[in-house]
């Protein structure tokens, strides 16, 4: 029987329904995203310099890091479903510390504790590994990220537009508007998927040995985190550049944000389509050669003097689709390598990823001062993106080497 046939919306005696996996992993999508293009806006409310303003990507990413690394073993402990709802009362309650905040130092505080929305994701990957066997979970998560995708793409436009009639507070009044829907959801449609739990918190950190000497690990987590790497980037420096370098307004800023969410949707179409027909390895390194190939071409069409604010932006477009080919592989690739650790490895591996996209978005927006030009940004990420290659490619290697052995399992 397929997953499909088994599901029942709004029945939490069923598989929960493919929109509900797909709102909760759009939960660090909306609230990473929706408020870009209110950062110049926010940095003049505060009265603060925009490097200090840009730490609410950076520290956020941060601790959403540190946060994966728990979620997963807790839900693999206490259960999915007790997890994510706490998670979005947590949120809830963060959101609105953000929106009444009196000063940039306690508005950071309370953007840090937003973090908890890194159950969204960690759990979203964990639950359909739970309810699809290991072979469909690739296609089944780029599903999953396909429909995620459509919010970074809109997010920002909206959130433009917000910020221009209503101030930069009416974001998060979304966000937390969000939230409330998704609990309700939660509540209605998705029942407990892990049906045999650990015993104990510390026997899910016992497993992570296991994960960290294993190559196939490694492997996809850093293809993984310097693909993304490329798009977290983006993400700590773009705002800088769209207000300071092309002088665009929020609204426009917001629209022309959502280039890579396209190429991201495209991305994980591909993923859902063909990642059981091609195998996971032969999409990740796909995605990488696109990622690698277009910023290449972006950083070259730069230097060739070609500025225009469409075109800078338009090519981003490269960036979301070799990242949606990159995450839902190697996502369904970590939670594979040690089944009966599915929530501890995608945390961990989620966590792994983040790191690194917070170090890379705090980097791009300390590189960006006054009178900065496209450059330092695109030479990072194209950094980025070449490390992301290597990683792919040195798994493939190595999988060569040990074909036929015991140890090409791990």
């Amino acid at each position: 029987m397929s997953y499909g046939s088994k599901v029942r919306f709004a029945d939490r005696s069923t598989p929960p329904h493919v929109l509900t996996l797909v709102l909760v992993a759009s939960m660090t999508a909306l609230t990473m995203n929706v408020f870009l293009p209110s950062l110049p806006a926010m940095a003049a409310h505060f009265n603060t310099e925009y490097r200090v303003i840009g730490l609410a990507v950076s520290l956020f990413l941060a601790i959403n890091a540190v946060l994966q690394i728990f979620v997963g073993p807790l839900s693999d402990w206490f259960g999915r479903r007790v997890v994510l709802m706490s998670a979005i009362v947590l949120f809830l309650l963060a959101t609105l510390g953000c929106i009444y905040a009196p000063t940039v130092e306690s508005f950071l505080f309370f953007r840090m504790c937003q973090a908890v929305v890194a159950a969204g994701m960690v759990l979203s990957r964990a639950i359909v590994r739970d309810v699809v066997p290991m072979n469909q979970a690739a296609s089944m998560i780029g599903y999953v990220t396909m429909g995620m995708s459509l919010v970074p793409m809109i997010a920002p436009a909206i959130g433009g537009k917000l910020d221009e009639w209503f101030g930069w507070q009416a974001n998060f009044w979304l966000m937390f508007g969000f939230g409330v829907v998704l609990l309700g959801l939660v509540l209605t449609d998705l029942g407990e998927t892990l049906h045999t739990r650990k015993a104990r918190f510390s026997e899910q950190f016992r497993g992570y040995p296991a994960l960290l000497t294993s190559y196939r690990f490694w492997g996809y987590a850093l293809a993984a985190a310097f693909a993304s790497g490329a798009f977290f980037a983006y993400l700590g420096g773009a705002p800088f550049l769209a207000t300071e370098y092309f002088g665009l307004p929020p609204s426009t800023m917001g629209f022309y944000f959502g280039f890579p969410a396209v190429g991201y949707l495209f991305g994980n179409a591909f993923s859902g389509r063909f990642s059981t027909r091609f195998g996971i390895n032969r999409m990740i390194l796909w995605g990488c050669v696109l990622t690698v190939v277009g910023i290449s071409i972006h950083l070259a069409a730069y230097l060739a003097g070609l500025s225009n604010p469409f075109l800078f932006f338009a090519f981003f477009t490269f960036v979301g689709l070799g990242n949606g080919l990159v995450m839902p592989n190697s996502a369904a690739g970590l939670v594979s390598v040690r089944p009966d650790l599915a929530g501890s490895a995608s945390g961990l591996g989620g966590a792994i990823q983040i790191a690194g996209g917070a170090a890379l978005s705090a980097l791009a927006a300390a590189l960006l001062t006054e009178g900065s030009t496209p450059l330092p940004l695109l030479i990072v990420m194209v950094g980025t993106a070449v490390a992301s290659l290597v990683s792919i490619l040195v798994v493939l290697m190595r999988e060569r080497q040990l074909q036929g052995t015991p140890d090409a399992l791990t």
